[in-house]
């Protein structure tokens, strides 16, 4: 039933009208029990970091509902509660009520993100918590439009030029402005992150803050034994850093096993003793992978949607990889093959079309979700 009402909608677009989401939701708003909202804004990470926090605070006994995006397989994976994915009924049930409170017109003209962001916030009406992480931007996103007890910052980097500007101030301001009360700030690639925070901050009387005004010895080597029993890489420990600094925030006291389901698929998961996956498809996040890689060779399964920086992605993942094997993904946004083709000529890496896995050879699957989701799909299904 959800399914096939969101087959009808786009999952991308050219142009996007900000103030449809508050207009609508502004006519409905009384039927929504909102919960805590904790906030997640930010380049990369995001996803992670949320699983962290949601799981953490399920863990000490509360209802949480987590809220991400995009998914790899399936739509339920976005709208995490209590501990697991909801079931398709459950999707179904609030499909049903979300339709009785909108408008035909309203309901058809809504986003795809638009409407699952509402559908997901109909589900979580019992949580204690909701971490909520945004899709694109802050300032106008289908989430920013809740009232946030928290909001949390993972690294800014460029990213979504087309929407959310051409400049680290630019993509910062239009991120930050989605602050109400209370910010953390992650560890941050550009220093004018903070500076532009604290503007913002200072015209909405809010307050920021650091990880490192949270963080104490001893959630130091909390954080080291989670991380060997997770077998986080160190781009994944700074994602959880931050969720514990939510945690100390909100009070909750934490020990290690409280993380130990937290983990999120999708995020350089080992899926079988010669390969890895990562949903990543910036330049951040190759140069996350290639630090955490370093000293390893890959043979790099790979695609990139048009709008992304792929030469620079290959160039930063170059020492890390053997050669290129181009994984064929019907999706809209993919760049054209040739243009992929002249990028990794110009940068003399060698490469052919992905045909099959070899048992002797190590394989890194990375690009986008799309690219995983492909892979995943003609490989085990």
């Amino acid at each position: 039933m959800l399914h096939a009402f969101l087959k009808e909608k786009p999952l991308y677009y050219n142009e996007i009208d900000y103030t449809r989401m508050p207009r609508v939701y502004e006519k409905i708003k009384e039927n929504f029990k909102i919960a805590k909202i904790v906030h997640i804004i930010g380049t990369n990470g995001k996803g992670t970091t949320g699983r962290f926090l949601a799981s953490a605070l399920f863990a000490k006994g509360f209802k949480v509902g987590h809220y991400t995006s995009p998914h790899i397989l399936e739509f339920n994976e976005r709208v995490w509660l209590n501990g697991a994915n909801v079931s398709n009924s459950s999707l179904d049930r609030a499909h049903q009520e979300l339709q009785s409170l909108l408008t035909t017109e309203d309901a058809k003209q809504l986003s795809y993100f638009e409407y699952t962001t509402l559908l997901a916030m109909l589900l979580y009406k019992e949580c204690d918590y909701v971490v909520l992480e945004a899709g694109l931007g802050g300032e106008y996103d289908a989430t920013a439009i809740f009232p946030k007890l928290l909001t949390l910052v993972t690294p800014i980097d460029l990213d979504h030029e087309a929407f959310l500007g051409e400049s680290i101030q630019e993509i910062a301001t239009t991120k930050l402005n989605a602050m109400q009360k209370n910010l953390i700030l992650s560890k941050q690639k550009f220093k004018e992150v903070q500076s532009i925070a604290q503007n913002i901050a200072s015209k909405k009387d809010a307050k920021v803050y650091t990880v490192e005004e949270f963080l104490e010895s001893e959630d130091a080597e909390k954080i080291a034994t989670i991380a060997k029993e997770l077998s986080l890489e160190n781009y994944l420990q700074e994602n959880l850093k931050l969720s514990i600094s939510a945690l100390k925030f909100l009070g909750v006291a934490y020990t290690p096993s409280d993380f130990k389901d937290a983990r999120l698929f999708g995020r350089l998961s080992k899926i079988a003793k010669n390969i890895l996956i990562d949903v990543g498809h910036n330049p951040l996040a190759a140069t996350s992978i290639a630090e955490a890689l370093s000293g390893r060779k890959f043979i790099l399964i790979y695609n990139s949607y048009k709008d992304k920086d792929y030469k620079a992605i290959l160039q930063i993942l170059k020492p890390i990889i053997w050669h290129v094997e181009i994984l064929d993904v019907d999706e809209p946004r993919i760049e054209l093959v040739e243009h992929l083709q002249s990028a990794l000529n110009e940068l003399e890496i060698q490469f052919s079309h992905f045909k099959e896995l070899k048992p002797e050879n190590d394989y890194l699957v990375f690009g986008s979700f799309s690219v995983v989701e492909t892979f995943l799909r003609e490989q085990y299904e």
